[in-house]
């Protein structure tokens, strides 16, 4: 449950990690990523620990200094003690366009025991979180907190990562309309069966909603239908969007629903999906094998069963 940052150049970093899921226990903030290692935040390793979330920051601003401060010095030689690789403090995680650190098990059990045992300080708080990782398990302990288990899965992953937008939307959009992510439930279903990795990188919901918006228009279907609405729905946290706050989204008229499945098989499963994919493996958002993966579930032909 480790994960190795490249050392082809002194301190520098991989930053192709995505977070799984990311929940605050008791104001400590954690999760896990998409190489299926747990983390805690900084507040949240700050908060595990009984010290201010600055003093975290001044551990991973000192952390590659000649000579090491005495503190950072007796961290590192605690993780090497453990076997663990003491080159980095975090793991950089892209993030609503900025780096986003998190701590992984063998930096937070070493800092943890410092200011339980080991900083000359009486800290109850360090001691009593210290016997509870020390019975419990990092892993563990971690992964229990954000509903997964230890042994957790591509399909597991995509999952948690689908449940907790539902959680965002649901009891959201006003009685008696639709909106476009409850409507491409079947999609998400589809790509998780197939075991594909669905995570914040991949939110195809907006580009289904920029077409069927545009089609929508271009039809008039407001006469048709009656007019649509809009609504506020948040992102998980951990998702870049989320940095943007509560966003609006159209919603519909109940009565389109028809309209709306027809246009999704008929045109936006055929046309305007292979261009969205090609548009994220050309941003670098989506692999190519990814890609064509995703496109190849939805080439199977569907027919009703005979007797």
């Amino acid at each position: 449950m480790t994960v190795e940052p490249s050392k082809s150049t002194k301190g520098q970093m991989e930053f192709d990690l995505t977070i799984v899921t990311e929940v605050e226990s008791d104001g400590v903030g954690m999760g896990v990523l998409s190489n299926g290692a747990p983390y805690l935040t900084g507040r949240g390793l700050a908060r595990l620990c009984g010290v201010d979330h600055s003093t975290i920051i001044k551990i991973t601003n000192d952390w590659q200094d000649t000579p090491l401060k005495k503190r950072v010095a007796t961290i590192k030689q605690s993780i090497r003690d453990m076997d663990g690789d003491d080159t980095y403090a975090f793991l950089p995680v892209q993030r609503g366009g900025t780096i986003y650190h998190a701590f992984p098990e063998n930096v937070c059990m070493a800092v943890l025991e410092y200011y339980a045992l080991d900083s000359g300080s009486s800290n109850e708080h360090a001691k009593k979180a210290y016997r509870t990782l020390a019975r419990k398990g990092f892993v563990d302990f971690v992964y229990e907190q954000v509903g997964l288990s230890r042994g957790a899965s591509i399909r597991d992953f995509s999952t948690k990562q689908f449940m907790d937008r539902v959680g965002s939307v649901y009891g959201s959009v006003p009685e008696g309309y639709f909106c476009v992510f409850e409507e491409i439930a079947d999609m998400f279903a589809a790509l998780i069966a197939k075991d594909i990795k669905i995570d914040s990188s991949f939110v195809p919901d907006i580009s289904v909603g920029m077409a069927w918006s545009k089609y929508w228009k271009e039809e008039n279907l407001d006469a048709v239908y009656g007019m649509r609405q809009r609504f506020s729905h948040q992102y998980p946290s951990y998702y870049p969007q989320s940095a943007a706050g509560p966003q609006d989204a159209f919603c519909y008229p109940e009565d389109a629903l028809g309209e709306f499945n027809r246009w999704k098989r008929e045109v936006y499963q055929k046309k305007n999906l292979p261009a969205y994919l090609l548009g994220k493996v050309k941003s670098g958002g989506l692999a190519a094998a990814q890609a064509t993966a995703i496109v190849d579930v939805y080439k199977t032909p569907k027919s009703l069963p005979r007797n």
